[in-house]
């Protein structure tokens, strides 16, 4: 039997909280909890849990700065629970770090399915194919056989979708691939009207692989299509 995936649940909501412990240890996880983001923080570091459910709106240390601190200690799976699900507060949560967000109000059974979607994603990670990549262009080395990506010989901090979602772009290097294509690989089917996921995991890498993000010579952007990550001759 497959261990139970450890999931750490941070909201003030005490009322929810509790909704979501009883659903989500019946749904056979195992579930830790914390009121506020400096407690979430502690037990971030004493857990390690497998996956973040954040909330944005809490007293003190509410949730974006929450994901930024844990961004920096950690790669471990986020998702956000934004009160409004307005495209500002989504962008927002992407950007700083999340790997998905639920807006309010949601079902336990939207929630539950969001949960299995992130760790799907994460215990994906490294392919088990006779395949093996391997990306050299002047700084930047990816390597699907180790698992990493390096830039000037120092290993990249990528989280599991960045570096899914690296590997790809470099498997299919010189080829343009839509936004659906990278969506349906990455994320799956449900998600190939996101755009906003490819936009801003893109960002994402950028700020950590370009030399000037504003101004990428890695990963280009094709107009109205999607993206294209340059040969390693081209490079």
């Amino acid at each position: 039997m497959a261990p139970q995936a450890k999931l750490l649940l941070i909201d003030d909501d005490s009322t929810l909280i509790k909704a979501l412990e009883i659903y989500l240890t019946r749904a056979e996880y195992e579930v830790h909890c914390a009121s506020n983001g400096a407690e979430g923080l502690r037990s971030l570091y004493e857990l390690r849990p497998d996956l973040v459910v954040l909330d944005v709106m809490m007293p003190q240390l509410d949730g974006w700065e929450t994901c930024r601190r844990i961004r920096e200690m950690s790669t471990v799976p986020i998702i956000m629970l934004t009160a409004k699900g307005q495209e500002t507060d989504r962008v927002k949560g992407l950007r700083i770090g999340a790997d998905d967000y639920v807006p309010k109000p949601f079902s336990l059974k939207e929630l539950e399915a969001r949960i299995d979607a992130v760790l799907r994603r994460a215990r994906q990670g490294r392919p088990d194919t006779v395949n093996k990549t391997l990306y050299v262009a002047d700084d930047l080395v990816v390597d699907s056989q180790r698992w990493e990506a390096r830039l000037c010989g120092e290993r990249l901090d990528l989280t599991s979708t960045e570096l899914r979602l690296l590997v790809y772009l470099t498997e299919n290097a010189g080829r343009i691939l839509s936004h659906q294509q990278i969506l349906h690989e990455i994320w799956g089917p449900e998600y190939e009207d996101n755009l906003d996921y490819t936009k801003l995991f893109i960002w994402r890498l950028r700020r950590k692989i370009e030399p000037d993000p504003s101004n990428p010579k890695y990963i280009l952007t094709e107009r109205g299509i999607g993206y294209r990550m340059v040969s390693a001759t081209e490079a």
